[in-house]
């Protein structure tokens, strides 16, 4: 068989067509971050169901949440990196170095790391970040017998305090933990913490602790006695109160009432049980292996998620709604939140479709080609 002959005028001109079409796209590529950094400012992503900016541009444009958080990282870098951003704008360097470059760079090192980085590989790159943006807590101090922890409630039961201290190496182990369970349980929207705030880290405990009664095998320590007015359960509005003096709203009640081992005592007004209520749990296993078969993921639109996912009763539970298939939808702990104390509603048809609306009732939908001013359109699919 003859060999294909070489044209070499032709394929320069590919060449070259292709390194100018590359300019172009890493042109857009700088303007494209400079807008994330606008939007992450602006916090545009609010009202639309994200709990970050990363999970908004995740859920809008269908990229992965890491990728998208890493872009929004980069972006904010770039700002105090202008040679970096340089390079990025004319094309001398493709955004899967940059992003890596921007994760560890200085304005004192990014001249020499740009030369560094024309001769190595993205994952060489990204091989070092991972080094420089660890070495911080690479520590250990000897503190064994001056290891503690207690806790205690204030402000009349509605609030528990915790204090620590660890020897450093396992105190790395819990702010590790803590730290990557941050990551992925997200706040709620009217809050503005990042991954490493104070709140976000509280959430993490509690869901990191969650985790560990759901796998307990004795009943009565995975179980969480609710003492609850019988006005409180009906109007939704009101007080009821944990076994042990802590105080929570019904509205969180029903949302334990929704997955968690939950016994509740429902109470007159002079505070007398009338009724015992059954212990509610998750669903059973074949029935959760069902419907994470049928949903995969957090069923609100473009979110994804599979960690710290719940069988949501579409027709609440304490409300008459039927632990079955039909009646359960998967989402995560964010956009369960969202129905029991932010007001949005899902419905599930019969053909599988979900509809998530906001508390003004209004359909959400993540894709932007799918958003239109017309009700038919907007209704459909």
């Amino acid at each position: 068989m003859d060999p294909v002959l070489r044209d070499d005028a032709q394929d320069d001109a590919l060449i070259a067509d292709l390194d100018s079409l590359h300019d172009r796209i890493s042109s857009l590529q700088r303007e494209l971050f400079e807008l994330l950094v606008e939007v992450d400012r602006r916090e545009v992503w609010r009202d639309d169901g994200a709990h970050d900016a990363a999970h908004w541009v995740s859920m809008r444009y269908g990229i992965s949440w890491w990728k998208a958080d890493r872009w929004i990282r980069a972006a904010h870098a770039l700002d105090r990196l202008p040679l970096l951003a340089r390079a990025f704008e004319s094309g001398a360097m493709g955004v899967d170095k940059v992003v890596e470059l921007a994760r560890f760079a200085t304005p004192e090192s990014e001249a020499s790391l740009i030369a560094w980085a024309r001769a190595v590989s993205a994952g060489g790159i990204r091989r070092r970040a991972d080094l420089e943006c660890r070495r911080s807590i690479e520590e250990e101090r000897d503190a064994h017998a001056a290891r503690f922890l207690s806790w205690w409630t204030f402000d009349e039961g509605r609030r528990l305090a915790l204090e620590a201290e660890l020897p450093a190496a396992e105190g790395a182990v819990v702010v590790r933990a803590i730290e990557r369970v941050a990551r992925f349980v997200p706040p709620m929207p009217d809050e503005e913490q990042p991954a490493d705030a104070p709140a976000r880290r509280a959430d993490a405990l509690v869901a990191l602790c969650s985790r560990s009664i759901a796998v307990d095998a004795e009943p009565d320590r995975a179980t969480l006695v609710v003492h609850a007015p019988l006005r409180a359960l009906v109007s939704g509005v009101g007080g009821c109160e944990v076994e042990g003096g802590a105080s929570i709203h019904a509205r969180t009640a029903e949302r334990l009432l929704c997955n968690a081992r939950v016994q509740v005592v429902v109470e007159d007004e002079a505070g007398d049980p009338v009724g015992l209520g059954r212990l509610s749990r998750e669903p059973s296993g074949w029935m959760m292996r069902q419907l994470r078969h049928r949903d995969r993921e957090c069923r609100f639109p473009g979110c994804g998620a599979r960690a710290f996912t719940h069988a949501h009763h579409i027709v609440w539970w304490e409300r008459g709604g039927r632990t079955d298939l039909e009646n359960l939808i998967l989402v995560c702990s964010f956009h369960h939140r969202l129905v029991h104390e932010q007001g949005w509603t899902v419905a599930r048809s019969r053909d599988g479709t979900v509809r998530w609306r906001r508390p003004d009732g209004t359909r959400y939908r993540a894709d932007p080609s799918l958003a239109s001013s017309d009700p038919e359109l907007a209704e459909t699919g």
